[in-house]
């Protein structure tokens, strides 16, 4: 079951009420979850049940994604704006330094967490922002084509697609190294979540001034890369270990650009060492 709570944040231009959607279970230390640019909470469902069966988990629906409520005008989609959000998300649900993972910019926004020290742990799968700027420009042309794609299509041709292995295919393989595993229902309830994202164009253009430089000292991290991630390549992670030191670097075998899917247990176990 999922739940909205709404709190205050602070900015130059005001204090602003925020609302952010997320879906809770299991029981142990609080861990948090993170997903991508135009996805939502349940990019994180084929982890959930081996996850919630040590930990309190908080899967969440980044603003202006899944089912949260768009950021009010006069916040920015970016770090700086979405940091003191999770923050303050945080203190909302009684989180004290919580664990944290994400994936994609769930995974830059949980090393920026660990950054300021407000979590005990960060697990980044595929983290944006070690990209150079001719990977970057990759990676925004194809999530631009992969938004065009899913806004341009009619419900009644995605939903046939999905009920065949090559069609959900065609629909996530950018994503995906085994996207014959997700289930219709998902893949359209994600071409959804990816057609319905309000803030998908403002945090696309905030990460074209992404670039992660900076240490993540006294927190314990582990960047873990699909490597057959089509999206970020997975290069990128050893960029990430060179950048965070005390870092470490995991391969994910047959995995690509979202592994939770790909390869659950591995994924799970990857985070659950971490938190440890």
């Amino acid at each position: 079951m999922t739940t909205t709570v709404s709190f205050a944040v602070d900015s130059p231009a005001g204090r602003h009420v925020v609302g952010v959607t997320y879906e809770r279970s299991g029981s142990g230390d609080p861990l948090v979850l993170l997903h991508g640019i135009g996805h939502h909470h349940q990019a994180w469902e084929p982890v959930l049940r081996i996850l919630a069966a040590e930990r309190d988990v908080i899967a969440v629906d980044l603003p202006g994604f899944g089912a949260s409520p768009a950021l009010p005008d006069g916040l920015a989609y970016d770090v700086r704006t979405m940091v003191p959000v999770l923050g303050s998300f945080f203190d909302t649900l009684g989180l004290v330094r919580p664990h944290v993972a994400g994936n994609s910019l769930g995974g830059l926004l949980a090393l920026e967490l660990g950054r300021e020290k407000l979590v005990r742990s960060v697990t980044a799968l595929s983290p944006a922002g070690f990209w150079t700027p001719s990977e970057r420009r990759y990676a925004f042309g194809v999530l631009r084509a992969m938004r065009g794609a899913a806004l341009a299509m009619p419900m009644p041709l995605i939903e046939r697609l999905s009920k065949s292995a090559p069609g959900r295919t065609a629909l996530t393989s950018t994503i995906y190294a085994r996207p014959g595993r997700r289930s219709p229902d998902a893949v359209v309830a994600e071409t959804v979540a990816l057609r319905t994202a309000t803030g998908f164009h403002q945090t696309l253009t905030a990460g074209l001034s992404v670039a992660f430089t900076d240490d993540v000292p006294d927190v314990p991290v582990t960047v873990a890369w699909g490597t057959k991630d089509r999206l970020l390549l997975r290069r990128q992670g050893i960029r990430a270990k060179q950048i965070i030191p005390g870092a470490r670097l995991v391969r994910l075998p047959s995995c690509g650009h979202v592994p939770m899917n790909d390869d659950p247990a591995a994924v799970a176990r990857v985070i659950l060492d971490t938190s440890r």
